[in-house]
């Protein structure tokens, strides 16, 4: 199985060259020299270490369907460790005055965040949350980073967020389609768009790409209405990239206070629809753009109840910030953040280091851990399976009122279950619901720990499921300055997050025990 392994991701490794040496054309047009050779000699390392992968195992077989989770989960781990070389390459060769030359004037400090990536811990941390789409970050101030990092940033998190297809065409070519749709993330949906995953991969990268395009023209027009005399250069350089982190979920911004750096509650309007769309499933959107069934925003279980959920979570959100009168303007924030939050997108307007815990609480788990869409790039345990538990504890209390002979079937997004079959879908739903509460508590717990005495456990709880959940919301634990035992478990979580947790179960317990994944497979762990 090594040899299958490091073949298909060797096969990754140069796609992943190739899209560190990209961002060097954006730092070669704003003169960054140092920072162009950075992303084209840590791309070429890559490309080459993948060459080699390749040529060095050549004669091993392809991947079976019982490979494909431990391929994937341990393609991510490597991929993003690798995916951390450009900032560690440029924060070495870059000279501390051309750094410091990247602070805009009057910034009001002095030191360059590139300065931290010099620390290889901290730029796995900022490829893994930038791969996985959570939007934490080891940059305190980003103007100071200059522009080419910036779109690297904004960039991986574009590409991670759609990497799922990315790695099914490079892992599957063509082939072993029900695996292959596995590691798409998405639910049934996913089966109704084109009969071969190579068809449906394209689909999905097609309507990717046309939302990004949207994203950032919508942005690109708005920021011109509200902020006339924002830099023109600027407004392109930030649609672009809030476009990419915005459809990716991933909440990465080109301004040092995120999007409150704007310092305009109508721009904080104009990115509501950004994070909206971004939690929607990517094969809804095919359907409503390319199949014309625009019926979908009523039909489509998921994409209802999100849009029931933005609404009345975004309210009570404000209620509860209104009644502990901490922040000053409770609905402006409330809705924001509680969008941002459940989108898991982690755009941020608020310090929420200060808000009560009844605020903190109410967001976590009514926002944070359950997140947008099964089929788009959120994380949390999906709005389908918060859909499928609903739905199971609503029967078992109703079935009380039926005979013994009743024979009923449940509908869950558009499609007609037995009691047997809803029953199945519980499981798997309800196993994932509490091994992400699990895994969230203890490392809030362990947190707690390593934070010292001005976090809270209220606040090492938000951290704890913004990693996981891949939000990148912050209660301000998250900082170049934090544990390093700390920081791991926020990388390690982050990666769990973003596979969903029993990839990386299975991936452990193939490495400790030398299970054969076949009978993991006939016990159902798969």
């Amino acid at each position: 199985m090594a040899k299958t392994i490091f073949k298909q991701i060797g096969s990754l490794l140069k796609i992943l060259g190739i899209v560190e040496m990209i961002p060097s054309l954006v730092a070669a047009i704003y003169g960054e020299w140092y920072s162009a050779t950075g992303f084209i000699l840590s791309g070429a390392i890559t490309f080459c270490i993948g060459v080699s992968l390749n040529l060095l195992f050549a004669d091993a077989e392809e991947p079976r369907q019982t490979q494909a989770l431990v391929i994937a989960s341990a393609a991510w781990i490597i991929l993003t460790f690798i995916g951390g070389l450009p900032f560690f390459v440029i924060a070495r060769i870059t000279p501390l005055e051309v750094m410091n030359g990247f602070i805009p004037p009057n910034a009001g400090y002095d030191v360059s965040s590139l300065v931290y990536f010099k620390k290889p811990l901290h730029c796995f941390f900022e490829s893994m949350s930038a791969y996985t789409t959570t939007g934490l970050t080891m940059t305190v101030h980003e103007p100071s980073v200059g522009k080419g990092v910036l779109f690297y940033r904004h960039f991986a998190q574009w590409v991670g967020g759609a990497g799922f297809v990315v790695m099914v065409l490079a892992i599957f070519k063509q082939r072993v389609d029900r695996t292959a749709l596995l590691l798409l993330g998405s639910e049934s949906n996913i089966h109704k768009l084109k009969p071969r995953v190579i068809q449906t991969a394209r689909a999905i990268w097609k309507v990717y790409l046309i939302l990004t395009i949207f994203s950032a023209l919508y942005l690109f027009i708005g920021t011109y209405l509200i902020l006339p005399n924002y830099p023109l250069s600027e407004n392109i350089f930030d649609s672009i990239n809030h476009a990419m982190s915005g459809q990716s979920t991933g909440g990465f911004s080109t301004l040092d206070d995120s999007i409150a750096g704007y310092h305009s509650a109508k721009m904080e309007m104009l990115y509501l629809l950004p994070m909206i769309l971004g939690s929607f499933s990517l094969p809804f959107f095919y359907k409503v753009i390319f199949q014309r069934k625009i019926s979908e925003f009523w039909k489509d279980a998921q994409t209802r109840s999100l849009i029931f959920a933005f609404i009345a979570g975004s309210v009570i959100q404000s209620v509860l910030l209104f009644k502990s009168q901490i922040v000053p303007t409770p609905v402006r924030e409330g809705v924001f953040q509680f969008i941002s939050a459940m989108s898991t997108t982690g755009w941020q307007t608020s310090n929420i280091g200060v808000w009560d815990w009844r605020s903190v609480l109410f967001i976590v788990a009514f926002a944070m851990f359950i997140g947008g869409a099964s089929g788009a790039t959120v994380g949390g345990i999906k709005m389908i399976r918060a859909i499928v538990i609903k739905k199971e504890v609503m029967w078992q209390i109703n079935k009380t009122l039926f005979s013994e002979n009743t024979i009923r079937k449940i509908k869950l997004n558009q499609k007609s279950l037995l009691p047997e079959e809803m029953n199945d879908e519980f499981a798997k739903a309800a196993s994932l619901a509490i091994l992400f509460f699990v895994f969230i508590v203890i490392s809030a717990f362990v947190a707690t720990i390593f934070t010292g005495e001005q976090f809270s456990f209220t606040d090492s709880l938000f951290e704890s499921t913004s990693a996981q959940a891949t939000v990148g919301l912050s209660a301000g634990i998250t900082d170049p300055s934090m544990s390093p035992v700390l920081e791991l478990i926020y990388i390690f979580q982050m990666w769990a997050g973003r596979l969903e947790i029993i990839p990386v179960l299975t991936l452990f317990r193939a490495l400790l025990f030398g299970v054969p994944l076949r009978i993991l497979k006939k016990s159902n762990i798969l």
